[in-house]
């Protein structure tokens, strides 16, 4: 087996991997939702998780890639220049993907839960349109609703300070769900973090799998069962 080979199995079981983690984060707070609620859509965590960011994004279009690069490998069917060169370009549908989850992330993580910026905590408050993640700001990313002792949102960021968002000005919070505010808050955060760590290893990954495949498809492949080339 070939170095190429070798990496392009590596980054096919490393995909497979995060597109599970992918889909397990994004269905936490659906399934959370309607074990408190009894139905879907009812008085949801947030907005975002039904833009299904791990499903979509981090999950069904990271299948591809992986499958082929868990293929073309040695002893396998598609262990040959094309099926490299394959497994290159399904990563491009990979990356897109990443992306997509990386955004929906960023942005859920600077909104916070439906609890923490509306009265009426449901799903008719939420806008789903792609034009939102255009409007996303890095440097909002501070997670003041969750360090606040209120979860309300700020109204005006322009009057935030520096000394608004260091950690001096931020209360002690503990994991726990002693509240429903805590609970949405708490399980907002963890989904959405791991999202975007998943969304971020998946981009390397998918980067990473584009070099290598279009190298073993230049280089070539192993010839026969018995010779390590």
């Amino acid at each position: 087996m070939t170095c190429c080979e070798g990496w392009t199995s590596c980054n096919g079981f490393s995909l497979l991997v995060l597109l599970l983690f992918g889909i397990v984060l994004n269905a936490i707070p659906l399934i959370v939702n309607f074990v408190d609620e009894g139905q879907f859509f009812h008085n949801p965590i947030s907005c975002f998780e039904w833009w299904f960011p791990g499903i979509i994004g981090a999950g069904l279009m990271v299948i591809p890639a992986a499958t082929m690069s868990l293929a073309a490998r040695k002893r396998a069917c598609c262990n040959n220049r094309t099926g490299m060169l394959l497994s290159s370009l399904l990563n491009v549908i990979t990356i897109i993907g990443a992306v997509y989850c990386i955004l929906v992330s960023i942005h859920a993580l600077i909104e916070g839960p439906l609890i923490c910026n509306s009265e009426g905590n449901s799903t008719s408050n939420c806008e789903f349109s792609f034009s939102n993640l255009s409007d996303t700001h890095p440097e909002f990313f501070n997670l003041q609703w969750f360090y606040k002792e209120s979860c309300i949102a700020p109204t005006d960021y322009t009057n935030l300070t520096v000394n608004s968002i260091m950690p001096s000005g931020w209360r002690e919070h503990s994991l726990h769900f002693n509240s429903k505010e805590n609970k949405h808050r708490t399980i907002h955060l963890t989904v959405f973090l791991g999202l975007l760590l998943v969304g971020i290893l998946e981009l390397l990954v998918g980067f990473s799998q584009i070099g290598i495949g279009f190298l073993g498809c230049l280089c070539g492949v192993t010839k026969r069962r018995n010779r390590i080339v």
